[in-house]
This record gives C-alpha cells, structure tokens and sequence, in this order.
C-alpha cells in the first residue's frame, strides 16, 4: 500500500505501546478508520481508569516507511487486497506486515514445515525433499529461516516458491549464516517480517513469528522437534487455528523425535511423503481463506459508551485468573458491544491482559 495518511494512522496505531493485534482490530471496527481510532484513544483510556498511552509519533512513522521503501519492501495491511486471507481468519492476527518478494505466492495452497535447529542429517534431508515434493504440486512452503529443518525447507522449495517468516526486521539478516539464503527467498520467493524494519530478534518474537507461520498455512508438518521447542508451539498455534497439524515420526531413542511422536499419539496426522500431506489437507475443501476481513464498514454501530453500572459489573467479574470473554458477556448480561467497549478501555488503560483463545484478566496495574 502506498504510504498514505492512512498508511501512516494504522502505523501509529499499532506502534502506539499497549496496543496490540487485538485492540488496533477492535478499535477499527468501532471507529471505522485508524484516524478516528487515533482520536479517540484518549477518552477511551481515561474512562479505563488507567494513564493515556502515548501516541507513536507521525516523524517516526513516516521514518520507519522510509525505511522499508528503502529495504525494497511494501505494507500489507490487514483488510486490504494482498493481505493473506488465511492469516486474517486469526483472532490476533497482524495489522500490518512488511513483505519483499512474489505475493502471487500467496495464491496457491500454503503449507508450512518447521522442525528442530539441531536436526539430524536425516531429517533435513527428508525436509529439504518433502518441500521439493510439495513444490512440484503446486504448493508454497512456509518457513521460519531458522537453522536445521527451517533451511533445508526452505531449500527444497526455493525454486518452486517459499515464504520465509522472520523474527526480526525486514532488514536484518538472522541468523548471519542465512544471509545469503534470506536475500535468495526475497529476490524468488517472499520474505515477510511483523517487526519494524532495525529490530533485532529477540526471544519474546519468536512465538509472533510462529503464530504467522502457522496462520498463512492450511496445514504445519513438524520434523524432529524437542517436547518444550518452537516447533510445538507452532503445531499448537496451529491447532488453535483449526489448520492440519501433521508430524514425522521419528526413534523413540532420539531426543529430537519425541516432540513429533507425542504429535502423533496425540492426534497429529503422520506423514512419510508429500502424498501424505495433500491427502491430509484435502479434507479442508478451501474452509481455510474465508472472505477478506475489512473494517471499513462495520455492521452495526457500536455503543460509544458504556452505562457506568456495566462497566462496575464488569471489572467486579474480572480477576487475575484468565476468563473467556463469552462469559464475562453472559455473567453480566450485558450486550456483547459494550463488554468488548470496557475491555478495550481497561486495555488502553493499560489494565488489561489478553491471553490466547479470547480470554482476559485483570493485570493489578
């Protein structure tokens, strides 16, 4: 997208601290437009109880577009054309990502293959031809540019088309032994990054990097992974989508294999060759990739604020134990409007913590 006043609105939005994926898409469907969202803010946070956040400045926005025009790459932003449908079927998916490459890449079936840094020869061989298969069907592999498995992946379905998802920037080459390859996927394939465009990876993005990986894919095939690794929370991140979760079974005296084969008994689907996987994801019939989400035109006007005796109901069911949101919205009796309005005003208020499968808690802020 060009970069806009409204490029520049949704940028402030989301670089705005304390406003995350879930806030900036509640805020754009209440107020149709990241500007108005802007605007608003302030009367939303105070009514919160908490102090007003601090507004990322347009300089630095227009900064930081600067420097992704400078890194060859483009704005995807949520609701909009090039934007990938099956990402946005996430309830935290991300309003706005940075991309380089071939986006027709987002057009053909996505399935994504992660596995263990420290894989076996083995297994990175099987990765590398499994992503080869795959390509040759017409399928676009999804990776996250790590070392082991991520790589031999990506490899495999370099000629055919792969999308690497990174953890940091869109111009920082991670790890420094990927450089080459990392430049390769975005001069043919796609390099996508949630981060600003400087930012060094650091742990705490890992799992945002794997919750786009296993949201652009219909399905995530595991190889070679430890019981507490990344490559599980993706399968898991996976799973909560309603995506394919499949594993490749390894010896049971290998540490790195034990991940997969917990997958299996559990219920993941076991994969030997990319037959596998096609048959595997068949079953899905296009369910993954529903209809663009846009804010532009919210179906019905929300309340703009809520009765005073709503909101005390509201913070009296909240604790510091997580709760769904459906039952704070039943318990109170309140309109499901004006429960997602006090949450989005305690939230702004910095009070608020939003946890996966759309539950909240109070944060004794």
């Amino acid at each position: 997208m060009s970069a806009g006043p409204d490029l520049i609105d949704r940028l402030r939005l989301i670089r705005t601290p304390g406003i995350g994926p879930i806030a900036y898409r509640q805020l754009l469907l209440r107020f149709g437009s990241a500007a108005a969202a802007l605007s608003a803010i302030p009367d939303l946070a105070r009514r919160g109880g908490g102090k007003i956040p601090v507004l990322f400045g347009k300089d630095k926005a227009e900064e930081e577009i600067e420097a992704v025009h400078k890194a060859g790459a483009r704005y995807l932003a949520m609701g909009q054309a090039l934007y990938p449908r099956a990402l946005a079927e996430l309830e935290n998916a991300p309003p706005l990502l940075t991309a380089k490459g071939n986006f027709s890449l987002f057009e053909r079936p996505m399935i994504a293959i992660v596995g263990a840094r420290n894989a076996s020869a083995a297994a990175c061989r099987f990765a590398r031809g499994l992503a080869h298969d795959l390509g040759r069907e017409g399928v676009t592999v999804v990776s996250g540019l790590a070392r082991g498995i991520d790589s031999a992946a990506h490899d495999g379905s370099l000629d055919s088309g792969t999308i690497a998802v990174i953890a940091g920037g869109i111009d920082v080459h991670y790890p420094p032994e990927n450089q080459s390859r990392q430049d390769q996927i975005a001069e043919q394939g796609l390099l996508i990054a949630e981060m600003p465009p400087g930012t060094e990876p650091r742990a705490r993005h890992f799992p945002y990097r794997n919750r786009i990986i296993a949201g652009l894919a219909a399905g995530t095939v595991v190889i070679e992974a430890a019981p507490k690794s990344g490559s599980l929370i993706t399968a898991r991140l996976a799973a909560e989508a309603g995506r394919e979760v499949m594993a490749v079974p390894g010896s049971p005296l290998d540490p790195r294999a034990q991940g997969c084969n917990l997958l299996i008994r559990d219920g993941a689907t076991l994969i030997q060759s990319a037959a596998d996987v096609l048959e595997s994801i068949s079953s899905l019939n296009g369910k993954v990739a529903s209809p663009l989400v846009t804010f532009d035109h919210p179906a019905a006007t929300p309340p703009t604020v809520a009765e005073p005796e709503i909101r005390v109901r509201i913070e009296e069911l909240l604790g510091h134990s997580a709760v769904p949101v459906d039952e704070i919205v039943r318990l109170s009796g309140a309109e499901t409007g004006a429960v997602q309005l006090v949450l989005l005003e305690l939230d702004l208020a910095g009070r608020l913590d939003r946890h996966a499968g759309n539950n909240v808690s109070l944060n004794g802020a």
